[in-house]
């Protein structure tokens, strides 16, 4: 089983790879088997610690099961055990869940990302008991908890983690929606035993108060200034750290002010113009697509560029 230990680094949150065709409501065979493996093998030669799939941008909410399927196998045949693969298993409740988590794990995940279900908000009680019955259902599975407050209407309070660190498969948490304080209590409860990542632009100070690392939606544009994050932090390199995720944020504004509706929406459009792999169409109900959108995604894939010309590939990593 994977530990805490094992995860750490940058974690990238992978796209559901789409056919041309993918955005056709006809369509039951989305998922491009072809673009997902180049772009695995080429991001993990590059440097990437983790990859996490089927989140909220992963698309998680689009697949058809047969793709989630299909997505989760190729993820991990690309993988060829280089890099612990999570497999994004969030449903609207948790016999789903654990349903996807037995096809995940006898596909050889190394872990699973898993949010609460969110249909109707959940009472932190109940959130707390949907991973402790996760964990005890697999206790050889390695649990990932993806904690997204805006889509999945609760907030995990610090004191939960009191009880959710009783389980030791309860590996790593995916997170963004702690205040400094509120993480410095947090790492006195589950430093060594659940390991934190961090958002990209929280790289400093986070990693510095106890993160292992960051996620990254935008290191499918090109990791390599998130590994120059990643390096500088294990470095202890702060002045560097703090003005790569000031760079960060600068090259990565969101369209609307952060509307949910095209915050990462926009981000998949991007990575197609941006050229370091090709995630494909939107998938439905994602048809209509405003012009201003358009624009944004452009420009999204034209300051990544830059960010990448600023800090460039170091060398690439060999081939297993």
């Amino acid at each position: 089983m994977i530990r805490a230990q094992d995860l750490k680094g940058v974690m990238a949150m992978m796209p559901a790879f789409t056919t041309p065709d993918g955005d056709s409501l006809s369509a039951t065979d989305t998922v491009n088997a072809t673009a997902l493996e180049s772009a695995v093998d080429r991001i993990i030669r590059d440097g990437v610690d983790v990859i996490a799939t089927m989140g909220s941008f992963g698309e998680c909410h689009t697949l058809l099961w047969e793709e989630q399927k299909k997505l989760a196998e190729a993820t991990i045949a690309a993988a060829r055990k280089r890099v612990p693969i999570i497999i994004g298993c969030t449903s609207l409740n948790t016999r789903e869940t654990l349903k996807k988590m037995k096809f995940a794990a006898a596909a050889g995940a190394d872990g699973v990302l898993c949010g609460v279900p969110f249909y109707f908000p959940a009472t932190v009680d109940n959130a707390v008991q949907f991973y402790l019955d996760l964990a005890d259902a697999f206790p050889n599975l390695g649990i990932v908890i993806y904690h997204n407050p805006p889509l999945h209407h609760v907030t995990l309070p610090v004191s939960a983690f009191e009880k959710l660190v009783t389980r030791p498969n309860i590996v790593a948490m995916k997170d963004s929606h702690r205040t400094p304080l509120a993480f410095i209590q947090l790492m006195n409860i589950v430093k060594g035993k659940i390991s934190v990542f961090c958002n990209q632009t929280q790289g400093y100070p986070y990693v510095m108060l106890g993160a292992v690392g960051c996620w990254s939606i935008a290191a499918w544009m090109g990791p390599w200034p998130v590994l120059h994050l990643r390096d500088a932090c294990r470095a202890g390199d702060w002045e560097t750290a703090k003005q790569i995720c000031l760079d960060l944020e600068a090259a990565g504004k969101t369209p609307s002010g952060g509307d949910l509706h095209w915050r990462e929406n926009s981000m998949k459009l991007a990575m197609n113009y941006a050229g370091y792999c090709s995630p494909g169409p939107l998938r439905p109900p994602f048809r209509v697509v405003p012009p201003e959108i358009i624009e944004h995604a452009k420009q999204q894939a034209a300051n990544w560029k830059k960010l990448c010309a600023k800090y460039p590939p170091k060398k690439a990593v060999a081939a297993a």
